[in-house]
């Protein structure tokens, strides 16, 4: 009888594809968690957890992303200054100063909080407006949440 092994990808073994995703009155959360689940590579049958098996993602119309209910009031952004005391700010004004922070801040609480966590988030770009940088990648449109 022959022994099943189970498939382990190596780091040069996966081939990474270039995906654009437009977030144009996409939820934060739903748009945040399928993004994370394609930065894993977990919609792939090569997935490894000790692998980068993701593919690149490059998010366009990210100042055009949606909060449900009274979050744009509500929610808010805390963050260490250094000092006593600490520094936040509501949604909606993050939205103003950098709209692309918003979904990116959202992605990476999503992904391991490892090395591996951060490699992944490298792959993510988040763009504002409908312009990216990527025209050489050229990305294959995908439609998310």
């Amino acid at each position: 009888m022959v022994a099943q092994k189970t498939y382990m990808a190596k780091t040069g073994e996966v081939t990474q594809n270039w995906w654009l995703v437009d977030a144009s009155e996409k939820s934060v959360g739903r748009l945040a968690s399928e993004i994370a689940v394609i930065l894993m590579g977990k919609d792939k049958p090569s997935y490894t957890p000790h692998v980068d098996t993701g593919d690149f993602v490059v998010v366009v119309n990210a100042e055009k992303v949606t909060f449900s209910g009274k979050k744009w009031e509500q929610k808010t952004y805390t963050w260490y200054t250094g000092y006593p005391g600490q520094k936040s700010i509501t949604a909606e004004k993050r939205m103003e100063k950098a709209p692309e922070l918003i979904l990116e801040e959202a992605v990476r609480r999503m992904l391991p909080k490892n090395k591996l966590g951060r490699t992944m988030l490298s792959k993510l770009k988040v763009f504002a407006g409908g312009e990216h940088n990527h025209q050489a990648q050229n990305p294959t449109p995908r439609e998310l949440g």
